[in-house]
């Protein structure tokens, strides 16, 4: 056991003791990582703002046989704007609370980490509607864990095409031949806005999505919830919290 430094995002943090605090991060080196920052909770603590949720610190920690340790912990990016809002700090919690579910305290998670980074850089600049970038974060994450949902060939057969059918069992959509008797087709602006939220890095394209097709995006919305608890095996309490346009 000894001290290492690393870079995390804070996913959330509770009390410990009468002036203790116990953090949760995700490391860029580590995964997740559960640590104990002594005395933060005292008037004049050195680093206790700089552990709040959602901020991106540069840590050195001490390895300890439980919890590790905060010995130091320097800002890289507050997110101060996510906390100071509603619903931004609402989307925000989402996408920690899913982290935090997910990540494997010991395994680094280099793609997770940088997902969460963006989404929470995607927030803090203040979007107008924070829910898409929500409902992008949980099919995002859900495929770097290896739950990829198929938009451009059908998720049980294969067969490259804009399938209609639309499966949140079956991973994706679905062509004629495999999609279940019974089931309905989607419009095809559906499809589209799952693939949209699902396509890592298109950060920008969501807020268009939202204003330019806003019945399409409310079903792939839920779509997108339904996936991501489904395959993860997870209901995520903070999701009810979003507004909504």
């Amino acid at each position: 056991m000894g001290t290492y430094r690393d870079q995390g995002i804070v996913l959330r943090t509770y009390k410990l003791g009468e002036t203790d605090r116990i953090v949760h991060l995700l490391t860029q080196g580590r995964g997740k990582v559960r640590a104990v920052a002594k005395g933060v909770r005292r008037p004049g603590s050195r680093f206790g703002g700089r552990l709040e949720p959602y901020s991106h610190v540069d840590l050195q920690l001490y390895e300890g046989r439980n919890l590790d340790i905060v010995n130091q912990a320097e800002l890289l990016a507050p997110h101060a704007a996510i906390r100071a809002d509603y619903a931004t700090s609402a989307a925000a919690a989402v996408m920690t609370e899913l982290t935090d579910a997910v990540a494997q305290e010991g395994e680094r998670d280099n793609a997770l980490f940088l997902l969460l980074r963006a989404g929470l850089q995607a927030l803090d600049a203040g979007p107008g509607d924070p829910a898409v970038f929500v409902d992008a974060f949980l099919l995002r994450a859900a495929s770097v864990v290896g739950f990829h949902v198929f938009t451009d060939a059908c998720a049980v057969c294969r067969t490259p095409g804009r399938h209609v059918f639309l499966s949140v069992k079956a991973g994706g959509a679905l062509c004629a031949d495999c999609a279940p008797p019974g089931t309905r087709a989607v419009d095809t602006r559906v499809i589209d806005a799952v693939a949209t939220f699902s396509r890592g890095g298109e950060w920008s394209a969501l807020p268009g999505l939202a204003r330019e097709a806003p019945a399409a995006r409310a079903t792939a919305a839920s779509y997108a919830r339904a996936f991501a608890e489904h395959h993860l095996d997870r209901r995520f309490k903070a999701y009810d919290a979003v507004p909504r346009p």
